[in-house]
């Protein structure tokens, strides 16, 4: 017979799970077309913030910058985004979206609609707008803790 757990820690273990899940739901659906999960949030995050710098997409997609070069490489290779130098760093490169990346982010994105209208189905736009409310606050909390965590390790 299954202990109970208690609440918060009940919590943690299905969003968790949940997480899991979707993520390998998604790397399924981003194969068949050619592209792993990596490579749609690279390419995400650059079409929502065009002209990036390299270092600030790899800060905030916590990766380290080699892992993301290697990404932003592949997808260079796949003619889906282009590095510009930075005109006022000349060691940084920032990035932009190829007309090729398109077509290939409207496909990802009626995948992700697909998708996520499955995962939230029976919930209501106001349920969404709830869940998502806790969830940032649950994102906030963590990310003070960690940045807590991070100034003790420093002392």
């Amino acid at each position: 017979m299954a202990k109970s757990l208690s609440p918060p820690r009940e919590f943690g273990f299905l969003l968790s799970d949940v997480a899991r899940i979707l993520r390998n739901t998604v790397d399924h659906e981003a194969r068949a077309i050619g592209m792993t999960r990596a490579q749609w949030s690279v390419l995400v995050r650059v079409q929502r913030h065009e002209g990036l710098q390299q270092a600030e997409l790899a800060t905030a997609l916590d990766l380290a910058p080699i892992t993301l070069a290697r990404l932003v490489d592949r997808l260079a290779a796949m003619d889906l985004v282009e590095r510009r130098p930075d005109p006022e760093d000349r060691r940084a490169n920032r990035l932009y979206l190829t007309k090729a990346a398109g077509p290939v982010l409207t496909k990802l994105g009626a995948i992700g609609e697909r998708i996520m209208k499955g995962a939230l189905k029976g919930l209501d736009n106001d349920d969404l707008a709830t869940l998502v409310g806790h969830l940032t606050h649950v994102q906030s909390n963590l990310k003070f803790y960690q940045k807590a965590r991070q100034n003790a390790e420093q002392k």
